[in-house]
């Protein structure tokens, strides 16, 4: 089973790229499956990890970056994999 951890934050006016480098710094225990990092207007970042797992695994998770970087507390979710489509 897939499933994937999904990680969204914005950051403090300006603070974008520093908080999308924090992001990119913070090392997991272990590595996922897969990693993207996001960027947005609005200086927001988000991080998706992939995970062979069941869906209510304890799984490494991306920490709270200090409060004077970001606007308020960061949002998570989790998604089990459905399936994937072949590109067209």
């Amino acid at each position: 089973m897939t499933v994937a951890l999904m990680w969204e934050a914005r950051a403090a006016e300006g603070r974008g790229e520093e908080l999308l480098a924090w992001a990119r710094a913070q090392a997991l225990p272990y590595a996922p499956v897969r990693r993207e990092d996001f960027a947005a207007p609005q200086d927001r970042v988000l991080v998706i990890t992939w995970w062979d797992a069941a869906y209510d695994a304890e799984l490494p998770e991306l920490p709270e970056p200090d409060g004077e970087l970001v606007t308020r507390a960061v949002h998570r979710w989790r998604f089990e994999s459905r399936g994937v489509e072949p590109p067209a």
